[in-house]
């Protein structure tokens, strides 16, 4: 008898202004599958922390890490597909919200154009001038991490079909696809 295939959860990385809550929402709704917005999961001071201008340490994002590696676990646990977004800069982040059932979808592009969104952005706590910081920490995902990396040069509906499609994925309610 053949098993059948669960869909992942799905971890939207990048840095800030790379267009992880635009595309991660975009593919959810697609999808019908849930969504969470790692920013609304950080605590009140690492937001206030951010606001005013400070980068967080690893020390601040721990706990955020493991709100979101809580998340991911419920979801990979009980079957259901899922998309969240969290920045993931650090392949020790990375580790923490790892499963069997996770993929990461790194949105990766060059400073100028990313900062170019973030100039455009409104009503973010995230300023643009912490995107050197987050230049500086990030470590691109490896062979050994189940990932697919996007360039972030298309419209992001563009973007959202590409990962539904080089992934395979199917609408909740759909059947997955049969494994042997």
């Amino acid at each position: 008898m053949a098993k059948t295939a669960q869909q992942p959860v799905l971890v939207i990385m990048g840095v800030s202004g790379s267009g992880k809550s635009t595309v991660a929402g975009l593919v959810a709704g697609r999808l019908g599958w849930d969504l969470a917005e790692g920013d609304d999961l950080h605590p009140a001071s690492n937001v206030a922390k951010m606001q005013a201008g400070e980068p967080l340490t690893d020390e601040d994002r721990w706990p955020w890490l493991e709100t979101i590696a809580d998340w991911i676990r419920a979801h990979a646990d009980a079957g259901t597909p899922g998309v969240v977004t969290c920045s993931a800069l650090k392949k020790r982040y990375r580790d923490v919200l790892r499963g069997e059932n996770v993929v990461f979808v790194f949105l990766q592009g060059s400073k100028d154009r990313i900062s170019d969104r973030l100039a455009s952005r409104h009503g973010h706590f995230m300023p643009p001038a912490l995107l050197e910081s987050q230049f500086d920490a990030l470590e691109a995902p490896t062979e050994d991490e189940n990932h697919i990396a996007l360039c972030v040069s298309a419209t992001p509906s563009e973007e959202a079909q590409e990962i539904i499609d080089r992934l395979h994925l199917d609408p909740a309610g759909a059947a997955a696809p049969q494994l042997p």
